[in-house]
């Protein structure tokens, strides 16, 4: 029996694509969630009212320290027999980006707790606005090393996608699968889907590592 077979793999290919399509949408959308939501985070953490900081951080800690795919089965599973009916895709989004932003509010603090304290007195001595601080002293210097960070899980959550198939999303590793059970013949699929998974992962990090160069040479090195 031949162990690869090019029929099989030209055959496979609209499968894949039709996966890798949403293999790509769902980790764009769901890291631009990750993004946004896990920089408001990061800021209240920062809160002066230590209850609301210490009740966000018991929040965070909770979603970091349980399964992606048990909190997916609760939305999409659970949540309707208490009135919470979402689209699968939104749920898998939503759930996607919900837990990678407590991820990313960690790495946003990292970032942000690295600013020295003199910058936050330069700030007070020259009487500018808390909203001008964060925008035009803070976060600048707080972004080039948080970018590494930030690139490990978007690489991370690209490669958990295949989560989503346990509400019926037809990701790329599912529509491999799909393929396989359809030709029996899964050999070709399944390896073609890891090479995809291995080549975009590649491709991101060597984006990545030249943005973290960049940000480096413009705010350090000017």
């Amino acid at each position: 029996m031949n162990t690869w077979d090019w029929t099989y793999v030209w055959e496979a290919l609209p499968y894949l694509c039709r996966g890798a399509i949403i293999t790509v949408q769902a980790t764009l959308l769901g890291f631009a969630i990750a993004l946004v939501l896990g920089l408001v985070l990061a800021l209240i953490r920062q809160s002066p009212n230590r209850y609301v900081s210490k009740a966000l951080a018991e929040i965070v800690e909770f979603i970091r320290s349980t399964p992606l795919l048990l909190q997916v089965f609760f939305i999409y599973f659970v949540g309707p027999q208490y009135g919470i009916v979402i689209p699968a895709w939104m749920a898998g989004i939503g759930v996607l980006g919900i837990h990678y932003a407590t991820y990313c509010s960690e790495v946003y603090r990292a970032g942000i707790l690295a600013v020295k304290e003199g910058q936050w007195e330069a700030c007070t001595a020259l009487n500018l606005s808390r909203q001008r601080a964060w925008h035009a002293i803070i976060l600048p210097q707080a972004i080039p090393p948080i970018v590494p960070g930030l690139g490990n899980y978007f690489v991370g959550m690209f490669k958990e996608t295949p989560t989503l198939a346990a509400v019926a999303i037809l990701e790329m590793l599912q529509q491999a699968k799909k393929f396989g059970a359809e030709h029996y013949r899964y050999t070709e699929a399944i390896i073609m889907a890891g090479f995809f998974f291995l080549v975009f992962s590649l491709v991101a990090s060597a984006i990545l590592q030249l943005v973290s160069l960049w940000l480096n040479r413009r705010y350090h090195l000017q």
